[in-house]
């Protein structure tokens, strides 16, 4: 499997592709790794240094992957958090020309805009890209509940609500793709307090995956959720298998950075918990 992974970078610590990589390869994932920033540390620590590439900087190391000739061989795009809006137009130009080479190429969008602790983060611009430009090209959303609400205008107060909301958004995928919403956070009415939900829709269905609530505030999760649900997407063919396998993964990996106290995922010491988690939970149709 080969995925071009075009998503942020963090020297120090695990968020963007810095989450989304090595759990990829862990699996047996060929990753094609292009990043739209690079900083020293995520910017929830108030401080960083480094820069925001641009959007021709982007479009060059993609056209610099096409001049190899192995687009063919792109299973899947998988984009993350852009920095600019102009990066978001040389992800749609990687879209385009893997689906030249390969129209069974699969595009995941994480729609990262923020969340209900911080609010929007991004730049001015790239909600709107998001909503108007990539998703309608996506064949995979990956939102959290915050994100949803945006992208959406719909509320998910309720698990209803909610299941309404990623329907509404999957009809605004890609007309003849997967048209597959993961949402990869959810706290609704419904949800018990010391749990937490995810839920995924496809093809006019939706099952609810529910697990334990963790002591801890990590950043980068999220990204791995979005790299693991990919992969199993491909290799499964189920949004279910899918969702349970991600779901088994990443509650692993957050239960581990939390008996350890860490405030960066322990994406390398609890490596072992994308192969084989240690934890499995069973998804429900709702």
């Amino acid at each position: 499997m080969n995925i071009l992974s075009i998503q942020s970078w963090v020297s120090y610590g695990h968020v963007g592709n810095a989450s989304a990589v090595f759990p990829l390869q862990r699996l047996g994932a060929e990753v094609w790794t292009i990043n739209t920033v690079q900083f020293s540390n995520h910017t929830g620590y108030g401080h960083w240094t480094g820069q925001v590439f641009t959007g021709d900087a982007v479009r060059a190391l993609v056209d610099g992957i096409a001049a190899r000739e192995v687009l063919h061989r792109c299973d899947a795009v998988l984009s993350g958090y852009m920095g600019d809006a102009a990066i978001g137009e040389a992800i749609l130009h990687a879209v385009e020309r893997v689906r030249q080479e390969n129209p069974a190429a699969v595009y995941c969008c994480d729609p990262v805009i923020g969340d209900v602790a911080e609010g929007v983060y991004v730049r001015p611009g790239i909600e709107d890209f998001l909503r108007d430009r990539a998703l309608p090209l996506a064949d995979i959303a990956t939102p959290n509940r915050f994100e949803l609400e945006r992208l959406t205008g719909l509320p998910c107060r309720s698990l209803a609500d909610a299941k309404a909301a990623a329907m509404a958004l999957a009809a605004r995928l890609r007309p003849d793709g997967l048209r597959c919403v993961l949402l990869t956070s959810l706290d609704t009415d419904e949800t018990p307090g010391d749990h937490l939900d995810m839920m995924v829709c496809e093809a006019g269905t939706c099952h609810l995956l529910r697990t334990p609530l963790l002591p801890l505030a990590v950043n980068g999760a999220g990204d791995a959720i979005a790299a693991l649900f990919l992969f199993h997407r491909l290799r499964s063919g189920s949004p279910v298998t899918a969702l349970e396998e991600a779901g088994a993964s990443i509650h692993g990996l957050l239960r581990r950075t939390a008996e350890a106290g860490s405030r960066e995922i322990l994406t390398v010491a609890a490596q072992e918990e994308f192969v084989s988690p240690t934890w499995r939970f069973r998804s429900v149709p709702v």
